[in-house]
């Protein structure tokens, strides 16, 4: 005779597998929105999106075995509701929490808004992943059908992580902002929550949670945000400075800046060394054809169109929602420049082999850094694109002690034969950070032409080449699609260009 578990409050199979599949599914937008929450204030960095992976994983594991242990010492089925309650209402709570930390610190140390998320993140998805084990322990009425329960459930909660991953990642982070999914998720699970003690007719926890879901709720609404306009990849703005000047704002990191009265002021110190570079590569004057990895502003789109009227350009963005905002709240793109939606080494790989007089690549930012644009191989496509004599112009974020400026340069060195760094005379110096602005050719790059453009519009900035620059290099490592460790050389302090 088949030894048998007393059920108490049983649920419907259909109710049983519902549960799961949402609490499952919740703790996968709760990781990826996560993400999403901290890139404003931490970057997109490999360690923070470790970190985030990490804690998601500590909650499962800790939720499921606490759970599990719950179910056997309490009826799980009064438990199902308080926990699908308590979830939604933290999950409400994860706005104003992160945010409201996040803006009180701007410019400061980070690690509050890192601990804060860490403990926003855990909580909520420790007590969703307490749901299973409960709904396992209710469905198992005969431990002769313990395989067949625990695998169908487990497989209801796989599909609904499936679910909620790609649904979230494809879908949803296209077409909503985080907030209105974190407040719609929190939503579901209150209901939820509500609905369970509403069956139940347990009168004083509904009326309680019923309050403390307002309250959160309300909290939620109030929640501060950085942002104008959520893209795929950033929490995006513009702000105005003076009268004709926009600043698109990245993530905390002001991208770029335009003059909408008078595009050929670059105020940003990298551009114009970018602009020097390429002045002092074609004094002539005359149009050319330039692909830039990254759009930003299109500050040096516009830049070109007014001093070398005809100029033609590719912008690769990988990020649909940057060039959007640049329309609206900036200005359209210059004449002659198309704007590409693709990944910027997709589109290197697919350009058409010495087409363009100058690349831009302007895709590094201050805290994360597209890695697989800073490799070996990477160069390699660029300098096929190029023409003969052609120039490669890379921005390029870093502080002390300069590890990725120096793997960088090392490895577009490794490339290129002719090779000049242009910064501020700290930065050359080893001493201080911030944008370094690497320039190469496969022809001797005008290093006279070069030094005076640089000192006559910046006398801030220097030129450092031959000894000098392999002094700052030392022994750095050529970054390569193999080992490309960009996310540990670079040290996220930077925030302001």
């Amino acid at each position: 005779m088949a030894e048998t578990v007393s059920p108490r409050h049983g649920l419907a199979p259909w109710v049983a597998a519902l549960l799961v599949f949402l609490s499952s599914g919740a703790v996968l937008v709760l990781e990826l929105s996560a993400l999403r929450l901290l890139a404003p204030y931490l970057g997109l960095t490999l360690e923070m999106s470790t970190a985030v992976i990490g804690v998601a994983l500590a909650a499962i594991a800790f939720g499921t075995w606490v759970g599990g242990r719950a179910a056997d010492r309490v009826d799980p089925a009064r438990a199902l509701g308080p926990l699908l309650l308590a979830a939604g209402v933290l999950t409400w709570l994860v706005l104003p929490a992160v945010r409201g930390v996040g803006e009180a610190s701007r410019g400061q140390d980070v690690s509050l808004v890192l601990l804060m998320s860490m403990l926003t993140l855990f909580v909520p998805a420790a007590l969703l992943s307490a749901v299973t084990p409960m709904v396992i322990r209710l469905e198992l009425r005969s431990l002769d059908r313990t395989g067949s329960v625990v695998g169908r459930l487990s497989a209801v909660g796989t599909l609904g992580a499936l679910v909620a991953t790609f649904g979230t990642g494809f879908v949803l982070f296209a077409l909503v902002p985080t907030s209105r999914i974190l407040i719609v998720l929190g939503g579901l699970l209150v209901v939820a929550g509500l609905a369970l003690l509403a069956w139940q007719r347990r009168a004083a926890p509904l009326a309680a949670g019923v309050a403390a879901a307002v309250a959160a709720g309300v909290l939620a609404q109030l929640a501060p945000d950085p942002c104008d306009v959520e893209t795929r990849y950033h929490c995006a703005r513009v702000d105005t400075e003076a009268s004709s000047g926009r600043v698109l704002v990245l993530d905390r990191l002001r991208h770029s800046y335009v003059d909408l009265a008078d595009p050929t002021h670059l105020e940003f110190a990298y551009v114009r060394a970018v602009a020097a570079g390429i002045d002092a590569a074609y004094p002539d004057g005359r149009p050319l054809d330039v692909l830039h990895l990254g759009a930003g502003g299109l500050t040096l789109p516009r830049y070109l169109e007014a001093t070398r009227p005809g100029s033609t350009g590719l912008v690769l963005e990988i990020d649909e929602g940057v060039p959007d905002l640049v329309r609206d709240a900036i200005a359209p793109e210059p004449a002659g420049v198309q704007v590409r939606i693709q990944d910027a080494r997709l589109g290197l790989a697919g350009s058409p082999t010495g087409t363009y007089d100058v690349v831009v690549g302007d895709a590094f930012g201050s805290v994360a850094v597209p890695w697989h644009l800073a490799t070996r191989e990477a160069v390699v496509e660029v300098r096929r694109t190029l023409t003969p004599g052609g120039l490669y112009a890379l921005n390029v974020i870093d502080q002390p002690p300069l590890a990725l400026l120096r793997a960088e340069v090392a490895t577009v060195a490794h490339v290129f034969p002719h090779v000049a760094l242009v910064s501020d005379r700290p930065t050359l110096a080893g001493e201080d950070g911030g944008n370094a602005v690497v320039l190469a050719s496969d022809e001797p790059l005008p290093l006279e032409r070069l030094e005076a453009l640089v000192e006559q519009r910046d006398p801030d900035q220097a030129v450092l080449t031959g000894d000098g620059l392999a002094a700052l290099v030392g022994g750095a490592s050529v970054l390569t699609d193999d080992l490309a460790p960009v996310d540990q050389l670079l040290t996220p302090y930077v925030l302001e260009r």
